[in-house]
């Protein structure tokens, strides 16, 4: 990708009701943009991010055995009224009346529409258990919308739940996810806490928070719980089990804050200079800074290496703007790109530079020698994350 002919809008200073790291950094090296309150535009670098995170989540609840489906973002209020969750959502939750006179709301959460598809599908012990989950949008109307995309009126969420037979059955469910969003969050680079929490408007009997660590005290980046019985009881979702006996099913659902978890990471993982993005969710790997375009040995090289790169599947961006070295340079740090190819002055040796930003270490690399030194170190780095 070149930097002249994407989409990047760095800015040098941050919106005034900016109050945290990662909402100030996610405005000034061009992530997000701000459409209203609490509602953003995932711009191309802060789309390549969240995608990012996205295939990270996927990728772990398939190992986990998972199943992949989407729901659909409208719901009927009257699945909510089966299990008198309508009011207790409060004005969180966005309703409307559409065209035919029917009540409607937009996914705060999916149990009811989940359930739903369960009680009308799932009638026997042989097709328990199962796991399914989805990444979709949710909507809630947050009275106050702060931090940006860490407490957001649209965000982007996986959930999942779990169907089980018998209690036993929900308990292995319960720790199965709990160890995969472990795995999760450690690929993301993420560094976090897990502690018993309030199971609120979801219900169930046992809940569980994963919070972020860093400077905002709100992340919270993923929330389990064992349901238990609440859900297939009010909405009659049974099994027939080997004795011809109907049960109900035993329910756990699990969410992780997808978008959450893009602003998480940055409020642990920066400096003075900007974002220091691990290399699991980067959305550049690497960033070649040419130092004078106007000298054609320097454009010739960044150009050679940036094609090696390449072809050799490393995501990798040229700078390749009229602009000063220095300008360059600190927008390469604002975008925490982990490493920095930087070609100037050394290329009369037949080196170049290569800055690490995470350590803000400077390496002095033979040309033809580049390709090699880069792939072992993101090989090692992408080892530590798993």
């Amino acid at each position: 990708m070149r930097w002249s002919k994407y989409f990047i809008l760095t800015q040098k200073e941050a919106p005034k009701e900016a109050e945290t790291i990662s909402h100030k950094l996610l405005i000034r090296a061009g992530l997000i943009d701000k459409l209203s309150a609490g509602v953003y535009t995932y711009l191309p670098l802060g789309l390549r991010v969240l995608k990012k995170v996205e295939n990270i989540v996927r990728e772990e609840m398939d190992k986990a055995g998972a199943i992949e489906l989407l729901m659909p973002s409208l719901q009927p209020a009257s699945l909510w009224k089966e299990t008198a969750r309508l009011e207790k959502m409060g004005k969180d939750m966005i309703r409307f009346i559409d065209r035919h006179n029917r009540e409607m709301i937009f996914g705060p959460t999916h149990e009811e529409v989940i359930t739903d598809i369960i009680r009308r599908y799932i009638k026997s012990w042989k097709q328990l258990p199962i796991i399914l989950y989805q990444i979709q949008t949710k909507f809630r109307d947050e009275i106050r919308p702060r931090f940006a995309i860490i407490r957001a009126r649209e965000f982007l969420m996986k959930d999942a739940y779990s169907f089980d037979l018998d209690e036993d059955g929900l308990d292995k469910s319960y720790n199965l996810m709990k160890e995969t969003y472990k795995k999760i969050f450690k690929k993301c680079g993420l560094k976090f806490n897990i502690k018993e929490a309030e199971s609120g408007v979801i219900g169930g009997k046992f809940s569980e928070e994963f919070v972020a660590e860093g400077e905002c005290s709100e992340l919270e980046v993923g929330h389990i719980f064992k349901l238990g019985l609440e859900y297939s009881k009010s909405m009659k979702a049974y099994f027939v089990d080997k004795d011809n006996q109907e049960k109900p099913v035993y329910m756990g659902c699990y969410g992780i804050g997808v978008s959450r978890i893009v602003a998480a990471v940055i409020e642990g993982n920066y400096d003075e200079n900007g974002i220091v993005w691990p290399l699991s969710i980067a959305p550049f790997l690497v960033d070649i800074i040419p130092t004078n375009i106007g000298d054609s040995n320097i454009v010739n090289i960044s150009e050679k290496v940036y094609n090696q790169l390449k072809m050799n599947n490393i995501s990798v961006i040229i700078d390749d703007r009229e602009e000063s070295a220095g300008v360059k340079f600190k927008d390469a740090d604002l975008c925490g790109f982990p490493l920095q190819i930087i070609i100037g002055r050394k290329v009369k040796d037949n080196k170049l530079e290569v800055k690490k930003r995470k350590t803000g270490e400077i390496v002095e690399i033979a040309i033809d020698k580049v390709l090699e030194y880069l792939i072992s170190f993101i090989e090692l780095e992408m080892k530590e994350l798993n």
